[in-house]
């Protein structure tokens, strides 16, 4: 079962990763200002990560592929790694999907 990490960065900000049962990042977010908002954005994602047309999935310079997650306000909640092949990215967006509405949220351990 996949679960939201709660962290707190060296500049004092909050972020979330999304790990997939096995351990794996499979979503990543921005910076927040607060822990609150850092909440409020893992809710974000449980709600519209079923939603397949939420994702913007990309292509960078060098031929890799990664996808962002967007809320309603088309504002990017999350952001996935680099994928050798659009059938890693298409994977990755499957997990998101399946881990992030039922994820358990923890905070890391400092």
């Amino acid at each position: 079962m996949g679960k939201f990490v709660i962290s707190k960065r060296k500049n004092g900000e909050f972020q979330f990763n999304l790990k997939a049962g096995n351990g794996q990042t499979i979503l990543a977010s921005e910076g927040y200002s607060t822990k609150a908002a850092c909440e409020n954005g893992v809710e974000s994602v449980k709600k519209n990560a079923s939603d397949d047309s939420k994702y913007e999935r990309k292509e960078s310079a060098g031929g890799k592929f990664h996808f962002n997650l967007k809320a309603g306000n088309n504002q990017i909640i999350g952001s996935s790694e680099m994928y050798e092949s659009t059938a890693g990215m298409e994977n990755g967006i499957e997990s998101v999907k399946k881990n992030a509405p039922d994820a358990t949220v923890e905070e890391e351990k400092e």
